[in-house]
């Protein structure tokens, strides 16, 4: 993958997508399409400001939910909550469950009874799983926040955990489709990607927002690293794309990087820094790996 995307040694845009199998159960998987979705936070924890990644990911044999805490004391060690969400014991669809940060316990609380799911490794709908450290909610996901207030009886730490990325792959052979948060408020934004690889013209590819064609590539093969800048409802974004795989790599596990930012990608790097101050922007990261 290109190089220049990794240049300011951002944490979030790693140069190939994370390994898909992790245990020997999701290597007896392996075969069936791995779909995995990544959050990634900054939030207020025992008074430091720490990222808090959230993992999301399923195939025909396992379906996880992972956090992974930021340890300021051991980098190379992060606090680690596991569950799968198909063990016979999650299914009564709400739980409760702790693990370790800094030498205290923390306990996540989940509600999926009502939850609507898709093919995508998240819930779409009707849901929550908090975070709660020391009386307070240090993160929240889901749609449903006031039954997570009333179950935990916990309020959010101030400020709130901010999202700073996310990254997930898609399938598909000329159609790629996904949502995205584009800087101008908690509003997803439906984005599709197509491509035409073969026939008679050169290959060539568009992407449109919420239905608008905003970006058309002509003569891929020589354009199939770059980046433009467009606005959506007055917000600067640009956009960064490399489908070298897609025209030069014959393998199966050929994928098109694409990567949203409000700003500019060295936005992300300013996540390293212990202040709320340091947010700057939000990226969405997309592997497009193609079928066939």
């Amino acid at each position: 993958m290109p190089e220049h995307f990794y240049e300011t040694g951002s944490p979030f845009i790693p140069a190939k997508p994370p390994p898909s199998s992790t245990t020997r159960e999701d290597r007896v998987a392996n075969k069936a399409s791995q779909s995995w979705l990544i959050l990634i936070y900054q939030a207020k924890i025992a008074d430091f400001f720490r990222k808090i990644t959230v993992t999301w990911s399923k195939n025909l044999v396992n379906h996880y939910l992972c956090f992974n805490v930021e340890n300021p004391y051991d980098d190379q060690h992060p606090y680690t909550f596991k569950t799968d969400l198909k063990a016979s014991q999650f299914w009564n669809k709400k739980g409760l469950k702790n693990f370790e940060i800094d030498g205290k316990r923390a306990f996540v609380y989940w509600d999926f009874r009502q939850a609507k799911f898709s093919s995508n490794p998240a819930p779409s709908s009707d849901y929550y799983v908090a975070i709660v450290y020391e009386d307070e909610i240090v993160l929240l996901l889901g749609d449903s926040p006031n039954d997570a207030y009333k179950r935990t009886k916990k309020r959010p730490t101030f400020p709130e955990a901010t999202l700073l990325c996310k990254k997930e792959n898609v399938y598909g052979k000329k159609l790629f489709c996904t949502r995205a948060l584009l800087g101008d408020g908690k509003e997803e934004h439906d984005i599709v990607i197509e491509n035409s690889l073969f026939g008679p013209g050169d290959p060539e590819m568009w992407i449109s927002i919420d239905g608008i064609s905003t970006i058309r590539i002509l003569n891929l093969n020589w354009r199939f690293r770059g980046n433009e800048t467009i606005s959506v409802n007055d917000t600067s974004i640009q956009i960064f794309w490399d489908v070298h795989d897609w025209l030069f790599n014959e393998s199966s596990s050929s994928y098109g990087l694409f990567i949203f930012n409000p700003n500019t990608i060295e936005c992300a790097s300013s996540a390293n820094k212990e202040s709320d101050d340091s947010i700057q922007g939000f990226c969405h990261v997309l592997y497009a790996l193609k079928m066939g």
